[in-house]
């Protein structure tokens, strides 16, 4: 679960490199950065559903923080965390 700065976030569009686009439960889009110790380990596609952490000072920017597989993402879908 996602702590106060996280939020739960779905991959709309992946940009190449290290960068994909996330549209957050917030109703926010916002430009996501995978970091170096995600990059190699965790391959994220389009219609992931992460974890995402916003930059505090630029809040349309934001880390992805883990990716969920599509069992807990279907059940996060069915207690209502994200659409």
């Amino acid at each position: 679960m996602p702590s106060d700065d996280e939020v739960f976030a779905v991959v709309t569009e992946h940009l190449g490199g290290n960068h994909v686009r996330l549209r957050c439960v917030d109703g926010k889009e916002r430009l996501g950065r995978i970091p170096g110790r995600m990059k190699y380990r965790t391959w994220i596609n389009e219609g992931d559903v992460v974890l995402a952490e916003p930059w505090s000072w630029q809040d349309e920017k934001a880390n992805v923080e883990w990716r969920y597989t599509d069992d807990q993402a279907d059940q996060l879908r069915r207690e209502g965390h994200i659409e």
